[in-house]
């Protein structure tokens, strides 16, 4: 920006709007949140001894492995189920779409855990689970339900095949973004249908696909806690099992929380750097990472100090200090 005096034309910086009302609720957010805190910490009623033992508490660790196994388990389950469902739902075939939209309709349909109720339950409707030639006498295998669907297993069928009808609509969303033209100009280089799914359609729906299921992901690990209900133990459950004995309920809500916050929060990572990765050549800037932030801040910084110094050498220091 430049301003014409009688004098000659000087350079003028264009000085930014300032915004004190952001800058007065900013500090108005941080001091309730730094009073909410404090209060917590100084709250007599919490013994601050009993969160620090039971923190890392050996059954304390044991469930959140197996929370992190269970939620690993039912994602790839549900993401496997996901694909076929939206395969299924975008096919000319009618009867796929149909069977695709019944499943998707009834696990949405039905509250979680009710479903979880019921793949614990399961012995009580078939006593054996039996393998062979439907409609005939004829079985290859048979055994006890109550052996083959443990707890484990019936949370892991609950929680995948629940999620499955959600995770399936976010790919028929992302495969759906993908231009059809693109898929005929696959064809019409002799690309097969799989092919093009798997190495046209899938790449680009990706950037669709990935922000809703890194949420998924997340709610799925703490879905976890609701297998309490059938004794699966996981964090949540041993968590309640330790209050029980020693009647502290809030130390060890506190100690759960604390680390299903750890948890979903290392899941965040890999979301962000996917999302990242897969939102390349989208037609948009891709935001900067916190260590390039950073980096830009630092030089900001050195460059301001830099030209201050070179205009006012005697204001280098003070600039430099604030």
């Amino acid at each position: 920006m430049t301003v014409k005096s009688t004098a000659g034309t000087h350079d003028v910086a264009a000085a930014p709007r300032s915004h004190p009302g952001r800058w007065i609720a900013a500090a108005a957010l941080v001091v309730l949140c730094v009073g909410w805190v404090v209060s917590l910490w100084s709250n007599q009623n919490i013994d601050h001894a009993t969160i620090a033992d039971f923190l890392f508490d050996g059954r304390i660790l044991q469930g959140v492995l197996l929370t992190v196994g269970l939620t690993a388990c039912s994602m790839l389950l549900a993401t496997a189920l996901a694909v076929a469902l939206a395969v299924m739902r975008l096919s000319a075939n009618p009867v796929l779409r149909v069977v695709s939209w019944g499943y998707t309709w009834f696990f949405r349909g039905t509250p979680l855990l009710v479903q979880i109720v019921f793949w614990g339950y399961l012995g009580l409707l078939y006593e054996k689970i039996s393998l062979g030639i439907p409609f005939t006498s004829v079985h290859f295998f048979s055994a006890n339900t109550n052996t083959i669907v443990t707890p484990f297993v019936a949370g892991l069928l609950a929680l995948g095949m629940n999620e499955a009808a959600y995770a399936s609509e976010i790919v028929r969303a992302g495969l759906l973004s993908v231009d059809h033209g693109q898929v005929e100009a696959a064809h019409s280089l002799g690309m097969s249908p799989a092919y093009t799914l798997r190495r046209i359609i899938v790449p680009q729906a990706m950037r669709v696909i990935i922000p809703p299921m890194g949420n998924e992901t997340i709610s799925m690990l703490k879905n976890t806690a609701l297998l309490q209900l059938i004794a699966v133990p996981e964090l949540y459950t041993r968590a309640s099992w330790i209050s029980a004995q020693n009647l502290s309920q809030v130390e060890l809500l506190i100690v759960a929380s604390a680390w299903y916050l750890v948890l979903t929060s290392v899941l965040s990572v890999p979301q962000y750097y996917l999302e990242r990765r897969y939102g390349r050549g989208a037609g948009r800037s891709l935001p900067a990472t916190p260590w390039q932030q950073a980096r830009h801040t630092v030089t900001r910084i050195r460059t301001r100090v830099a030209q201050v110094a070179h205009t006012h050498p005697r204001n280098a220091r003070t600039e430099a200090d604030s």
